[in-house]
């Protein structure tokens, strides 16, 4: 017997407390020494390991001093350009993938026509939104902190908010432009002399990003409050837009989709557009993908200060948590409305621009996660950018976590699962629950009996045919844990804290279910959350889908856990009083999209679904029963596709939240619509 094996069938717990006081002196006594051995044996450890980090930058630098390594200089530069052009074909994956690339990148050409100066509205239809009558009277106040800004970027950002077709609002301007920029302030009277919406205050000194726009919101009398930076850009329709939403559904916070743009060019020279999910505050605790252009109620802001300057930098973010905590419905409007000029001092163009943001950013989020009452958690940024975090949130207890796999033959496919999660897991408090199902061979029945030393795994046995659904719900009566993991017989885990990072979300109060990353055996990706409405038959399908696992994703979104309306069966956390409570998975789906309709339920009890990239596995998806996309069992899926459809009708039409309607339906790598 091995190690592991022992380990899984010795699961006596020895609890000091209830020993008498002598033993319970001599078991502290006899821990403290065995601590301190260890810490004895790190220290030295540590020491080796420095000494020989002092020799070898000792090494190092006689090297870089050589004739011969300044010599190399030109051959070490082309040598890291080889290997970053490397890099960059390796997180493609493929030819395929490379081509995918280069074909995304035309399409995004194609739609920066779209979304530029072409798309501002007509003077016929300019005119139509200024007479339009809205229901209610909102004055927007808008916020411009001004510090030297070019006269250039100045007067366009004027521009735009006169050109505004929603008229009903108040520009605040303050000024802490030193005696060199004295031209701002020219340039605001003459703009403050022609149009009395426009209020100029001159600082007497720079009180930076936070009290420059502290001083403007004293000024401001509107209703709702917009934030806009000096050097930027806003569609003339931005706010009427934002009316409509406001009027339509009693938003009181609200942002679009936006663009950055080139610095002394127009708006229509675009570098990356950013369209953007509906609210999700799982992804904005990660990334502050809110960020422009954010307009709310005032009343948000009573007992609190609208910018902090412990944050600058990244104040703005802390502000978007803060307020959205609050607000009683945040809308996003799915247009680019919103154009942030990038160039040399901006964030746009380089956050290295203002390091300090990145300490402010976490700083935001730790402040946050606080409030709302998380302890002892770890934000970490990721490889996708210094400002997009990995939370590790604390696992509460030690609760019982059932595993149900179900199985039919494939002896190889589910020894490889079960052995993976025996060998990976650092999770020790778990059961695995094995549903077998009309198996035939006697290989799979050896195998079973194998499993009999282990205390935490047990078979149990479904006689019907093959109905997932039903296989999942039978192994699901069968659990003690607190928590389950539907989990199929195909995968096989891969991280080795695969059970905690799947566990700290699924511990939430207002989260239904936590889904995986997973691979297929080509390391290109599989599942990354599912969008309702994509792929052929309009039902539902998987983003990201044949990525290279290197790959950052849109947006970084392959480097963070978020909010997504479905994930997948194959690997599938959730608390078993929900899953009792609705039932389990549907059996009027056999096979497929029980999952989706599973996570749908969730979210129609207004719980959030998380994706989280930190739990990987690989998936040999359908290994053990094949396709669906031949035969009887295409006829299956096309029932069930329908029944889906019928059941989640207004869903569909409404689209996902989590998907902007920018993008494509018929794609599932964020190419945008043209």
């Amino acid at each position: 017997m091995d190690k592991l094996e022992e380990n899984q069938i010795n699961t006596t717990e020895i609890r000091p407390e209830e020993l008498p006081e002598e033993e319970q002196l001599a078991y502290y006594r006899e821990a403290y020494f065995r601590e301190r051995k260890k810490a004895a044996n790190l220290a030295g450890r540590l020491s080796d390991a420095n000494a020989q980090v002092e020799d070898l930058s000792g090494k190092l630098e006689r090297i870089k001093g050589s004739g011969i390594w300044k010599l190399a200089k030109p051959l070490r530069s082309f040598y890291h350009l080889i290997k970053r052009t490397k890099e960059r074909v390796g997180n493609y994956g493929s030819p395929k993938g490379i081509a995918r690339k280069i074909r995304n990148k035309m399409i995004e050409k194609r739609a920066r026509t779209q979304h530029g100066t072409a798309s501002f509205p007509t003077p016929e239809e300019a005119a139509r939104q200024r007479e339009t009558k809205f229901p209610r009277e909102i004055r927007f106040s808008i916020l411009v902190p001004l510090y030297n800004t070019p006269r250039k970027f100045l007067t366009e950002m004027l521009d735009s908010v006169l050109n505004q077709t929603y008229e009903n609002w108040q520009l605040c301007l303050a000024d802490g432009s030193d005696q060199e920029h004295g031209y701002v302030g020219e340039v605001c009277g003459e703009y403050g002399a022609k149009d009395k919406r426009i209020c100029y205050r001159k600082l007497e000194k720079n009180e930076g990003i936070s009290g420059n726009t502290n001083e403007c919101l004293k000024m401001a009398t509107g209703d709702y409050i917009g934030l806009f930076d000096h050097d930027d850009v806003l569609h003339p329709s931005a706010l009427f837009e934002y009316m409509k939403k406001i009027c339509g559904e009693g938003a009181d916070y609200l942002y679009c989709d936006e663009t950055t743009f080139k610095g002394n060019k127009t708006i229509d020279d675009m570098l990356t557009l950013h369209f953007k999910p509906d609210f999700a505050v799982d992804n904005l605790r990660a990334n502050n993908y809110i960020c422009h252009f954010s307009v709310f109620d005032k009343k948000l802001l009573e007992g609190m200060e609208l910018f902090r300057s412990r944050f600058d930098g990244s104040q703005d973010h802390d502000m978007i948590l803060r307020l959205t905590s609050r607000a009683k419905h945040v809308a996003h409007v799915p247009k680019l409305l919103y154009y942030w000029r990038s160039h040399k001092a901006s964030v746009a163009a380089d956050i290295n621009a203002k390091s300090y943001a990145i300490e402010a950013a976490r700083g935001a989020v730790a402040d946050h996660l606080r409030v709302n009452g998380f302890e002892n958690f770890e934000i970490v940024s990721t490889k996708a950018f210094e400002t997009i975090f990995r939370v590790k949130y604390e696992v509460q207890g030690n609760p019982k976590i059932s595993i149900v796999i179900p199985n039919k033959d494939h002896v190889e496919d589910l020894s490889r699962c079960v052995d993976s999660i025996l060998k990976q897991s650092t999770y020790d408090n778990y059961e695995i629950i094995i549903v077998e199902n009309n198996s035939v061979t006697e290989e799979i029945e050896e195998y079973y009996k194998s499993l009999d030393k282990y205390a935490n795994i047990r078979v149990v046995r479904y006689e019907g045919a093959f109905h997932y659904s039903r296989i999942n719900n039978f192994g699901a009566s069968f659990a003690t844990g607190e928590y389950l993991v539907l989990l199929n017989n195909d995968t096989q885990v891969i991280s080795i804290n695969w059970l905690e990072e799947l566990l700290m979300y699924a511990q939430r109060d207002d989260v239904g279910a936590v889904g995986a990353k997973l691979y297929y055996e080509d390391k290109t990706i599989q599942h990354a959350g599912i969008v309702i409405g994509l792929g052929a038959h309009r039902t539902a399908g998987h983003t990201h889908y044949r990525v290279a696992q290197t790959n950052l994703g849109y947006m970084g979104r392959l480097c963070y856990a978020q909010n997504v309306t479905a994930v997948t069966g194959a690997c599938l956390m959730v608390k078993r009083t929900l899953y009792e409570e609705l039932g389990g998975l549907d059996d009027s789906f056999a096979v497929a999209l029980n999952d989706v309709d599973f996570c749908l339920r969730l979210r129609k009890k207004g719980l959030l679904n998380v994706w989280n990239p930190y739990c990987e596995l690989y998936h040999f998806e359908s290994i053990s029963r094949g396709l669906d996309d031949e035969g009887e069992k295409a006829g299956r899926y096309n029932e069930e596709a329908a029944r889906f459809r019928e059941k989640w009708k207004e869903e569909l039409e409404k689209g996902d939240p989590y998907y902007n309607p920018n993008f494509s339906l018929d794609r599932s790598d964020y190419a945008l619509k043209v």
